[in-house]
């Protein structure tokens, strides 16, 4: 059994598994850029982790930029290639609030989390993975009593905040590769 047997991976969508679009939204399937080396590393977690999860505030929808229909129809068909590569993601959750409205269900706010517990009742959040760009996927993941893997470059969050960082990446990929190790 390897250390992370039963512990759950939480990822983040925009900047962590498709290329984020500065100032602007992934509304339709082909907007939607997967970053180099995902779905390697989407297959390597598979066989690491009980469950994967992605977690992704949608404001957009909020905005009415797009539908839920919009987002599902970009959500299949990125999980059909993630099968089609050997990988597998057991849950997709999102917020489609805006900002301002400070729902629970938008992180930083922990409304996601509780959700995918209920539906994997299993999940234990101390031992749960948050993985994310933004100090919002930080504090999700603390807020909850996750550990903390931040995709970016060292300079940004957590040299501003690192009692939220508990780990630190380049990209999901070398995340990935160092649990090969």
């Amino acid at each position: 059994m390897h250390k992370f047997a039963g512990y759950t991976l939480f990822l983040d969508r925009d900047g962590v598994l498709n290329e984020r679009l500065v100032g602007d939204y992934v509304v339709r399937p082909e907007q939607f850029v997967i970053i180099d080396g995902v779905l390697e590393a989407l297959k390597t977690f598979s066989s690491f982790f009980a469950r994967i999860l992605v977690v992704t505030n949608q404001q957009g929808i909020g905005k009415g930029l797009m539908t839920e229909e919009d987002l599902s129809t970009i959500h299949e068909s990125f999980l059909q290639k993630v099968t089609a590569t050997g990988g597998r993601i057991d849950g997709v959750y999102h917020c489609p609030a805006l900002e301002k409205e400070n729902s629970f269900y938008r992180k930083p706010n922990v409304g996601m989390a509780l959700k995918a517990k209920r539906d994997f009742p299993e999940i234990k959040f101390n031992k749960a993975i948050m993985v994310g760009d933004s100090l919002g996927d930080m504090l999700f993941g603390k807020r909850t009593g996750m550990y903390t893997v931040f995709i970016g470059d060292h300079s940004g969050i957590p040299s501003k905040y690192p009692h939220l960082v508990d780990y630190c990446y380049p990209s999901l990929a070398v995340f990935a590769d160092t649990l090969k190790e």
